[in-house]
Order: structure tokens, then sequence, then C-alpha cells
């Protein structure tokens, strides 16, 4: 055997440096790869073969101020899929389709997609997640999840809001505190294959959620069965629009009580609360009905403006007193016009026909007179009205804790002329949102502080720990607690002897405002469309409330604040004070009054407005009507007290009159045959006609016939019957 060559040595020992330098270099980057990288390696494994299936959280519980329960969770389960897992997928899906009532192709179309992990559905019952289980169906996952549940159907729907499939607030409470009750998803986490199929012996991780925050709100249960309660039969009674009623506790801004008519049921926010709404919402097109379903979920007293006429003269009158440009014993004189401002059309006094004559302010206030408030108005100016205006928070967002909130309008001082601050004063061209007028009137109640509008008081935790608090807020002070303090005897006042009797409530001492504005529907103020309105403080010698009362387009032909708002108003803040145990007390004027002999109020109904307000002066009765555009001529349509009354003498008389009419005195009686009664309410509101209703159904006949000429405000009966539309 022949020795090898150098040449061949030398290849050997190239050979043996060459490969000992790949394995030293192979060496050191398995160690770079297991020490330094190592533990970021191990983690993307992990993520290749590892499987999480997301648990939801339980939401955090909505309480009243007493801790009373509004929303709860209701214990569900949630089908999950994994399609890798799956071993015969025909017959998988029928029985899963068997147990859970559903269609075998759709169960089998989600089953077989090629997804590591597939949702079959959100939601299934204890029955049906049994059921699932002793079938045994690999691949078929039930994960425990939870549903909200709202405890009174569409009870506070508007405060509380509603959340999606995946319980993430959409509206009110649950959506602005969203991120506080949702609370941390858990896991449950499987090891699989690189096919997405489970590993035999696998031992499942489950990392339990973690709850959401309990939100306590300010909201009283009691107080809001109550405003509920009345602003649904204000709604019925008057067939109004809407209705919006708001209960305030002046010294702190916590919300009471806030009801909204219409409304929903936020278990079912996409189902009408009226079958008729239902059946209408059927025939949509889908861009339509989201446009109905929004309107229905907006909170009207905090999105929507309106004039609010005279119930804002509080504010003016507040103005006037804190500046010092009048007092309660300064003289007025009202001769029925306004004839310090020049205006194309005349300004009056609602009773122009009848002026009130010499007045001190505070009788002013009583009578809720125009042009009083007008020479207040103007003694302010521009510039300060504006300053108060905006001080008492209108044009700006209250800071409520609730979305879609609208700022209101108003001008700005350089575009207020003579005429703007003359109507301004007593609540026309100014639009403000009921959330907004509620608090400018606590603040008059409460010692002249603005508050902040509070809905939520606190957040805790499951274990009753508090987390968060949310103290009142004072922003500012507006006017001094001597201003507070007059304007609450003035209101009181209002009620006792002026025009707000009808919110009178015996024992407590009630001081409040009505207000009757024609509605501004693009840009113009609309033919017999109104909002009536009751601004209520109690009691004024120790304010504990205020309550706001809103009716949108009653449509019974009445629709006076004095008549339909103010017996609201009353009904509200006597009901709630009796639960909120406020003592009566019993003047010793009121005493009297009671013993007193009392008279017999005569029947004014039908009479002219001239006649009706001679004879009630006669007899020594005082009267009032709030409409500002009428004639001495008009028919008395209604009167409270009602007619043979017995009431004290001297006592006040509302009379409530047809408004007058800018075009023709006649109407053409149209014809209503085969309407739904929706549709003949808004017809003859439009020609600002009366109406009563006999039966149900569709129009069968109507009295008087079509194409009558008939007066102005004129009744129509019309009856109906089940007769089917062609």
């Amino acid at each position: 055997m022949s020795s090898p060559t150098i040449s061949t040595k030398k290849r050997l020992i190239f050979l043996l440096f060459a490969v000992s330098f790949i394995v030293f270099g192979l060496m050191i980057r398995l160690g770079y790869l297991q020490i330094v990288y190592g533990e970021n390696l191990k983690n993307q494994a992990s993520e290749q073969w590892a499987k999480d299936i997301p648990i939801m959280p339980k939401r955090g519980i909505i309480y009243d101020r007493n801790g009373k329960e509004l929303t709860i969770n209701i214990s569900a389960y949630m089908v999950d899929c994994v399609p890798a897992d799956i071993i015969n997928p025909r017959k998988t899906a029928n029985v899963v389709a068997k147990i859970l009532n559903m269609d075998d192709e759709e169960i089998y179309k989600k089953i077989t997609k090629k997804q590591s992990v597939v949702k079959v559905i959100q939601w299934i019952g204890e029955e049906e997640a049994d059921a699932l289980r002793k079938a045994d169906l690999k691949g078929i996952i039930i994960v425990p999840t939870n549903k909200r549940y709202y405890m009174y159907g569409n009870f506070a729907s508007h405060i509380l809001g509603f959340t999606d499939i995946d319980n993430i607030g959409l509206y009110g409470i649950e959506r602005t505190y969203d991120k506080y009750l949702t609370g941390t998803p858990g896991r449950l986490i499987q090891n699989t294959d690189s096919l997405g199929r489970q590993l035999p012996g696998d031992a499942e991780r489950l990392i339990e959620p973690e709850s959401g925050l309990n939100a306590v709100l300010t909201i009283d249960e009691t107080i809001q069965f109550i405003a509920e309660k009345a602003a649904l039969e204000a709604q019925v009674k008057n067939k109004a629009k809407k209705v919006a009623i708001i209960v305030m506790e002046p010294n702190s801004g916590d919300i009471l009580a806030m009801a909204s008519k219409p409304d929903y049921d936020p278990n079912k926010p996409r189902t009408a609360v009226d079958d008729e709404v239902n059946e209408k919402w059927a025939t949509l097109p889908e861009q339509q009905l989201i446009k109905e379903w929004n309107e229905v979920w907006r909170p009207y007293p905090i999105s929507d403006n309106y004039e609010p006429g005279s119930t804002f003269k509080i504010i003016t009158a507040a103005a006037g007193l804190e500046e010092k440009v009048v007092t309660p014993d300064s003289p007025f004189y009202c001769d029925g016009f306004v004839r310090q401002v020049k205006s194309p059309k005349p300004i009056k006094c609602w009773r122009y026909y009848r002026p009130h004559g010499a007045q001190t302010f505070v009788e002013g206030v009583q009578n809720s007179c125009n042009e009083v408030f007008v020479e207040v108005g103007l003694r302010l100016g521009k510039e300060k009205m504006h300053e108060y205006i905006k001080a008492f928070g209108f044009g700006d967002k209250t800071g409520i804790d609730l979305n879609s909130e609208a700022y209101g309008i108003v001008s700005r001082p350089e575009y207020i002329k003579e005429v703007n601050l003359a109507t301004m004063s007593f609540g026309q061209g100014i639009a403000v949102t009921p959330i907004q007028l509620v608090t400018a009137v606590s603040t008059v109640a409460n010692g002249g502080e603005l508050m902040e509008p509070r809905l939520v008081k606190k957040l805790v935790d499951q274990d009753g720990n508090v987390v968060h608090e949310f103290a009142p807020e004072v922003k500012r002070r507006v006017i001094s607690k001597e201003t507070s303090n007059t304007m609450l005897q003035i209101l009181n006042s209002v009620v006792s002897e002026g025009t707000g009797k009808n919110a009178y409530v015996p024992g407590y001492r009630v001081g409040g405002k009505t207000g009757t504005a024609q509605k501004v529907i693009d840009g113009r103020y609309a033919s017999g469309k109104y909002i009536a309105s009751f601004a209520a403080i109690a009691p004024t010698d120790d304010p504990q409330i205020v309550v706001l009362i809103v009716i949108d387009e009653p449509s019974t032909g009445i629709y006076y604040g004095g008549l339909i708002a103010a017996p609201v108003a009353g009904q509200v803040v006597g009901e709630v004070l009796d639960y909120l145990e406020i003592e009566q007390v019993f003047t010793e004027k009121e005493l009297n009054e009671k013993n007193n002999k009392k008279v017999s109020v005569p029947d004014v109904k039908g009479k002219s407005l001239k006649d009706a307000a001679r004879i009630l002066g006669s007899l020594g009765f005082k009267y009032s009507t709030e409409t500002l555009d009428v004639d001495e001529n008009a028919d008395v349509l209604e009167q409270f007290p009602k007619p043979n009354t017995n009431v004290n003498k001297g006592s006040n008389i509302e009379l409530y009159v047809q408004t007058k009419r800018n075009e023709t005195n006649k109407v053409v009686v149209p014809n209503l045959t085969g309407q739904s009664p929706q549709e003949v309410i808004e017809i003859l509101n439009n020609l600002s006609l009366r109406f009563k209703f006999d039966g149900n159904g569709v129009v069968a006949d109507q009295q008087p016939k079509p194409g009558t000429e008939v007066d102005f405000n004129s009744l129509i009966e019309v009856e109906f019957n089940e007769i089917k539309r062609q």
C-alpha cells in the first residue's frame, strides 16, 4: 500500500479544518438560537400549535341610585366549530341543525369553511347546550358566555341604551361607559397539529374572563316610573307626536328621571313597541328603516331643539333682577302692543284685546305679559342678554353623559337686531333642548349655580368597592342667592295666583311657568303645530326637584301649555314629593281658602273672547290665555276650571281660544274615505280642523261630507270600521 502524497495530506488537513469550522459555526448558531433567541422561537411555535377561543366577560350591571338592578346578564352559550376536527361534516351538520332548529345546509357551509375557528351561533340556552354536549360531536365547542337583558323592557330605554350582538354598547349609558362596563375577555386554549386538529391527550387551559365594572346611576327607579307613566298618559291623551319629562335634583344636577315617548325595548330595539308602527316598518326599504330606527333610538330630551316660548321668561326675569334693571315692584303698563320696537308685524301681548294696564313686575310675570318681558330685554341690551343666555348654558352642550346632545341655537350679538331681542325675551327666535332648559331652571332654583347634569354617580367592582366616583360639578355662578330667592317667590305666585294654576299641588309650594310655542319646521312656523310645556320647581321654600314637561304636536285641538302640560307637571310633582316624603304644610291662607265661600264658574265656552272676558270680569274673576295671535271675536273652545265648578272668588280662569287665521276663515272639508287614523290626524291638523273619532280601522264615513265649506277650527266627526283598503 502506497503512502499518501503530500497533496493528499494537504487536502485532508484542509477538509479537517473546513469541517471543524462548519461544525463550530453550527454550534455557535445552535447556541444563539437556544440561548439568545430561544424564548421568541418557543412563543412562535406555541402560537402555531396553540389555538385561542375567546370567552366574553360578564358586562357590568347598571343600577339605579338605590341599588336596584336595571340591567342583568343572562347565562348563555356560544357554539364554535373547529373545521379540521370534524370527522363527518354532513352528519355533524344534520345533528347540530336538529338540536338548534337551524337549516342543516347553513350549518354545513359553516363547519366546512377553511378557517381555524368558525362561529356557528352567538347564543343558545342551557337546554340546547346540554343536548350538544350529549351528542359529543368532535370539533363542536360550547363556550360559556352571557347575554344582556333589560329588566323592565322599554323602561328608561333612552337612558340605558342597548348593546349589539357582541355585547358592545351602541346607545345610551351602555355606549358612553362601554369601556368600563365591558371587562376583560378570557381564553380557552387548546394545542393543535399543523392542520388545526386538537392534539390527543391535550389538557385545555381556561383563563377566566374579568367582569366589567358596575354603574350606579342617579336615576331613581320609582321616580322614573312616575315620569314614564305620566309621559305615556300625556302622549295618548293628547295624541302627541312626542312627550318628554325630566325630573332634576337642582342642588346636585342629578337626573332623577328622564322619560321620552315614543320609546323602544332595548331587548329588541329593532322591533317597535307599537304594533301599527311595526306594520309600517315592514313595508319600508332598508335605508328608510334605518332612519326610522335612529329616530326612535335618539333621545328626544337632549337631541331636539325647540322654541321654549313663555318658559324662557324665567331666564329673562332672572337676568333683569340680577342686573337690577327691574325690581319686583317696578311699574309697567300694558296697552296690548309693544311700541318701543319697530317690526314688520306688530308685536303684541297675548291679551292685546283687553290689555293688562298698570301692573308691577311680579304681576307682569303672573300675567305672562309680553310687554313686560320685552321691556326687560330692551333694558338689558343685546350684549348683556346674550351674556346671560350663554351663562345659563344655552347654545352649548350641558355635558350630560349621553351621546347625540344638541347645542341649541343662539344668535351671536352682532346678528341680534332690536326686534330679535324683543322676541327672544319671551322665548321666540331662540332654540333650546329640554335638558338645557331644565338645567337652567335648576340654576334659578338652587341659589344661582349652573350644575352639570349627572347621570352616573359611581363605578363599583363586583365586590361593591368604589372604583371611581363622579362628584356633582358646579360649572359657574350665574345669579346671586338673593335673585334666586326672589325668583322662587315670584314663580310660586305664578302657580298660586297667575297663569300656572293647573300645576298647583295642595300643601306644597310649587313655582313654575307655562309655555306654548308654534313649531318651527324648515325655518318657518308650521301652521297648526305647537309645543306645550311647563317648568316647575317644588317646594319653592326648599327646592328638591325641578320638573320639565314638553308635549310635542298635540293633535286633539288643545295645545296650550297651561291646559295640557301644567296638569301633568302638578301630577308628577305631587307624586314625586309624596314618594320623597316631603311633608305637606298648609299655609294659613290655604286653610282660610278652604273655609271661604265658593262661587260657581260661569260657562263661557262658545262665546267670543270679548264677551267671555266681560262676563268673567263682571263676576270678579281673573282670566288669561297664552295664545299670542288671537282675535277678540274668536270663540272660546275650552276653559279651566270647568263650568259650574266651585272655586274661590277672584280665581283665575284659563280661556283657550282658536288662533287667528291669516288666510281665509273657511276650509273645504277633504275626502277622508279609506284613510287610517294617523293619516286623518295629519290631514286635519294641516287644515287646522278639530276631529272626533269613532271606531277602528279606516274611514267609512264623515260629517260634514267632503267638499263642504266650514269655518276654521270646525269639528269633523270621523267614523272608522275594519273595511280593508282596496
